[in-house]
């Protein structure tokens, strides 16, 4: 089938307060999804814009010593293959659990 490919840029800034480690720089980085191109994954990436624009798809993590940009709590599909294991499809379930999580 067709997809939808959500493609987030997250600059490299400074962390917030409210963030982990207020005041230190965070490296960001491009981040992509997918969806299926369809009623419900249009519906979904609606959804997921919504959670990005209230800032919750990304968080800030200490990794090796520095900090980054990672994927928040909200399940996102990274591949378009792959299977549920590598956060790809096919995975039936995979647009029911993210529209209860968001």
């Amino acid at each position: 089938g067709t997809a939808l490919r959500l493609l987030f840029k997250m600059l490299s800034s400074t962390s917030q307060v409210g963030d982990p480690r207020p005041g230190q720089p965070y490296k960001g980085g491009n981040f992509c999804a997918f969806l299926p191109d369809n009623r419900e994954g249009q519906k979904t990436a609606m959804l997921l814009k919504k959670a990005f624009e209230y800032g919750l798809t990304f968080q800030i993590k200490s990794c090796n010593g520095e900090e980054r940009v990672t994927w928040g709590l909200i399940p996102h599909k990274t591949s378009w293959d792959g299977g549920k294991a590598r956060s790809g499809y096919p995975d039936a379930q995979y647009l029911r659990e993210v529209c209860t999580v968001l």
